[in-house]
């Protein structure tokens, strides 16, 4: 095995917690059950990594097969990433394609490596139907850096796809090409959506979400507020995977004056979890 993917692998593994490795090995399948049976867990984790990669090495591992892994432990870890959220559009009129995955993987690679020499791609789809794709950026002088790649995944026959944080703001026109030719769109806009949390993107878009509920809620019997009759005025921190759709419960669950004003009710349908007010 080369040296560059036994590193790659090294570092994988050294960034896995000890109680996923097993799980995250068995999702990515390319260890044997009878393999990962052998791999002993108890032992620093440096030992572990070595015992892995000498796994690996019977079985001829290449950089895809630790690009692969790579997304593997990204799906499981994506809070770890930060989320964009994009739309794209077709022209007015036009009808939806039907979606050919292997075109599609084809046609997004092709236009990368087209336009720049030292770029890796890889993809996986998941249980969900979306389109993981990894992408490793060089320059024409240089290899691709593994360890700094750009995750997009993209949900087939809509218009949206999310992305994680480019490390080289050159290569994001190119990478939305890429997505736009591959999938049959003509724009991509970017909306005003950033998360960690990309399953709570997710719900938004797709509208997902379910009606919140917001209530006071305290541990002390006989509290300060257990009888209070008059309203509290106090400084609210709001904390959800559901945040903007909680906003437009306030007012019906009584914790807010109605009507609530346009400025909040706006936001879900706006697609945004961040905004600025400014004065007129």
């Amino acid at each position: 095995m080369d040296e560059n993917v036994a590193e790659f692998l090294r570092r994988s593994i050294l960034k896995i917690p000890l109680h996923a490795i097993k799980t995250i090995l068995k999702t990515w399948d390319f260890l044997s059950e009878n393999q990962l049976e052998t791999i002993n867990l108890r032992q620093r984790k440096e030992s572990l990594a070595q015992e892995i990669i000498l796994l690996c090495e019977g079985k001829n591992a290449t950089l895809d097969d630790m690009a692969l892994l790579d997304i593997v432990y990204t799906q499981v870890h994506r809070h770890k990433k930060l989320w964009d959220v994009f739309e794209m559009s077709k022209e007015p009129g036009e009808d939806v394609d039907l979606f050919d995955m292997k075109q599609f993987q084809a046609s997004f690679k092709k236009i990368l490596q087209r336009a720049l020499k030292n770029v890796s791609v890889n993809f996986r789809v998941d249980q969900k139907n979306a389109v993981w794709i990894r992408v490793a950026w060089g320059t024409q002088h240089s290899q691709p850096n593994q360890y700094k790649p750009t995750f997009v995944v993209y949900y087939p026959q809509t218009p949206y796809a999310f992305i994680s944080t480019c490390p080289l703001k050159s290569t994001v026109p190119l990478l939305h090409q890429a997505l736009k030719v591959a999938s049959k769109h003509h724009q991509i806009v970017h909306l005003n959506l950033k998360s960690r949390l990309l399953d709570s993107l997710k719900a938004i878009v797709f509208r997902e979400y379910n009606q919140l509920e917001t209530r006071f809620k305290s541990d002390i019997s006989g509290g300060i507020l257990a009888d209070r009759k008059e309203p509290l005025r106090c400084l609210i921190k709001f904390s959800s995977p559901h945040l903007l759709e909680a906003l437009k419960s306030l007012a019906p669950a009584g914790i807010a004056d109605a009507p609530l004003s346009p400025l909040l009710t706006c936001i879900p349908s706006k697609k945004m979890n961040y905004f600025k007010i400014r004065d007129k």
